[in-house]
């Protein structure tokens, strides 16, 4: 039997050992807890709103706040009269941030039908740079077109502003204006000439973007944008669309390889025109060959044939060995063997002056009075007249040509300089020496500015200059080797045609030519100069004077009188009528077949 358990009685005031804490000392655990929370809270707020503020900026603008560029347009090419050459268009852009156009992929279709691209490829581009957070879709849209995009709304697409150059001249202007890249700047030509000029400096912004990527707020600006300068060329729209259509039509005509024409004006140096065939449309860079970006005109050199005689002359007359009509040169037979080379020209025209070396454009001639000349007389006044030199146009790519040194000439070497082999020049070159002999002999560095600063370097007298375009003003005349291709209705023209065998490896071509033809209008008081040089005629004439100097003749007219330049020769009152001579009207008599410049050793087979 078991014995009862004792129970202690219940005394009261008195609390059980396990009933706890007080409700008193919870309360004030919960507080203590609470204030810790909080102080921990205050701390947290100090180091981020003040301690460690610039950092948190940083990550919460990083993934919010961008800095984008403010797209400036490229100044104005304008000619000389104030048309537009080169302008610059508004485009957009469709950039993308990868990530957020894939987290879309249902939408991808629609934006690559937008873009004119498949969804496939659109695809693959986009997870090929999925880990950047920018790439560009498309560049230089219309805006019309650009807008059909982004009216879609898709996450992550966005318009960037840009501008894209266009040319309304197309490839009439090509050579000299070159051209710009995708991002704008000058690749070519006077555009690349003057890049910076024309590029001016894209201003830079800070914009908040939503979670999408869309731009939501512009923010300020960093850098204020500063457009591009315009510029204003010495080229005439006018005269170069003129040059360009005869000579296209003349290249065309006679099959050759290429063709190019440079017009200076005279007494300043400025370039009214200069084109080049083959060309390309700048508009559409892309599908044009290399060869035909080449401004030939300043990169490409040829031997200049007998277009040198005058500078030739002005060596001798300046030497005080020869005038314009003594001594006589006696080339009776047409030949002369000197230096076991065959000089020698297309008929025998007997006893002739320096004046009738010019107008018969006789190789014979021209080789006994440079054989007559000291040499280094002789090398100084080629290299006066810019020959071996940069033009200093400032155009990219510019040739110097070649002209070897004075002293290192031989005899044979010396004597077919005479008649323009043994060296070689630009077109821009030649044009250049002929402004000089126009301007009273006076060099101007040919300048592609109007009212540009050049610089004027006189090279021979005033006297002897006028003596030589009087000189050559005989080639145009009857019996002359320009006579009647280079013709102007009521203009006097001084002129001087060249036709020379190509130099090739080993020697010189049997059967390509370089047909090149320069003058001065009008003769009396010359404020054009001019260049043609068509290489490598294979139908029709080879001849300068009947394959260049038509193209010379017909641009020069139209130049002539959309310069306003009044007529000095008002005998003429029609092509192929009687022309005025010093003298009087004098007849319409057919000149003597061209003379061939022949080539410094036996002509070779290609």
């Amino acid at each position: 039997m078991s014995r009862p358990r004792k129970v202690t009685p219940m005394v009261p005031g008195r609390r059980r050992q396990s009933a706890g804490p007080s409700p008193r000392r919870r309360l004030t655990v919960v507080v203590v807890l609470l204030g810790l929370a909080s102080l921990g809270l205050v701390a947290r707020a100090f180091d981020v709103q003040v301690v460690r503020k610039e950092f948190y900026q940083e990550q919460g603008d990083a993934r919010f706040l961008r800095e984008v560029p403010i797209a400036v347009s490229r100044g104005t090419i304008f000619d000389r009269n104030g048309e537009p050459l080169a302008v610059s268009t508004p485009m957009v852009s469709i950039t993308a941030v990868p990530s957020q156009v894939l987290a879309n992929d249902d939408q991808l279709p629609q934006l690559a039908a937008a873009l004119g691209t498949q969804p496939d490829q659109l695809r693959e581009y986009l997870e090929q740079r999925a880990s950047r957070e920018f790439t560009y879709l498309k560049r230089q849209m219309s805006p019309e077109d650009a807008q059909a995009v982004l009216s879609l709304g898709i996450p992550g697409i966005n318009g960037q502003r840009e501008f894209r150059r266009y040319y309304p001249s197309g490839e009439v202007t090509a050579h000299v204006l070159g051209f710009t890249n995708i991002d704008d700047h000058g690749q070519e030509g006077l555009e690349l000439a003057f890049d910076d000029w024309l590029s001016g400096q894209p201003g830079k912004k800070r914009v908040i973007r939503d979670n999408k990527g869309h731009i939501v707020e512009d923010v300020e600006q960093v850098r204020e944008p500063k457009p591009g300068k315009n510029l204003t060329l010495s080229i005439d729209r006018r005269i170069q669309f003129l040059a360009y259509s005869e000579l296209k039509a003349a290249v065309e005509k006679s099959q050759a390889d290429s063709g190019t024409m440079v017009i200076l004006d005279v007494k300043t140096g400025e370039v009214l025109a200069m084109v080049n065939i083959p060309t390309y449309n700048p508009n559409a860079v892309g599908s044009s060959a290399a060869a035909a970006r080449r401004n030939r005109a300043v990169t490409d050199v040829f031997e200049p044939g007998s277009t040198i005689k005058p500078i030739l002359m002005a060596a001798a007359l300046s030497s005080g060995k020869f005038t314009p009509t003594s001594p006589t040169i006696d080339t009776t037979g047409g030949h002369w063997f000197f230096g076991g080379h065959d000089i020698h020209d297309t008929h025998d025209y007997g006893v002739l002056t320096p004046t009738g070396v010019i107008t018969k454009s006789s190789n014979v001639g021209a080789a006994h009075i440079a054989m007559q000349l000291d040499t280094e007389l002789m090398y100084d006044t080629y290299r006066a007249f810019g020959f071996g030199n940069s033009t200093q146009s400032g155009f990219p790519g510019e040739a110097s040509g070649r002209l070897r040194i004075g002293r290192d000439w031989r005899p044979l070497e010396k004597a077919i300089l005479g008649y323009g082999y043994g060296l070689n020049a630009t077109a821009l070159q030649l044009a250049t020496a002929y402004a000089a002999l126009g301007d009273g002999g006076v060099l101007h560095s040919p300048t592609f500015i109007k009212g540009g600063q050049t610089e004027a370097t006189a090279v021979i007298e005033p006297r002897i200059a006028r003596e030589i375009v009087d000189m050559m003003e005989t080639t145009t005349q009857p019996g002359g080797t320009a006579a009647p291709w280079a013709w102007i209705a009521n203009y006097s023209v001084a002129a001087k045609t060249g036709t020379a065998h190509k130099a090739q490896a080993g020697g010189y071509a049997k059967d390509a030519y370089g047909a090149a033809f320069a003058g001065l209008v009008p003769a009396s008081n010359p404020r054009l100069a001019a260049a043609v040089m068509i290489d490598n005629p294979r139908k029709g004439s080879y001849y300068g004077g009947l394959a260049s100097g038509p193209v010379f003749a017909k641009v020069m007219d139209g130049a002539l009188r959309l310069l306003d330049i009044p007529p000095d020769n008002i005998g003429r009152w029609y092509v192929g009528g009687p022309l005025q001579g010093k003298n009087g009207l004098i007849g319409n008599k057919p000149p003597d077949a061209p003379n061939i410049e022949e080539a410094p050793v036996d002509r070779v087979t290609p």
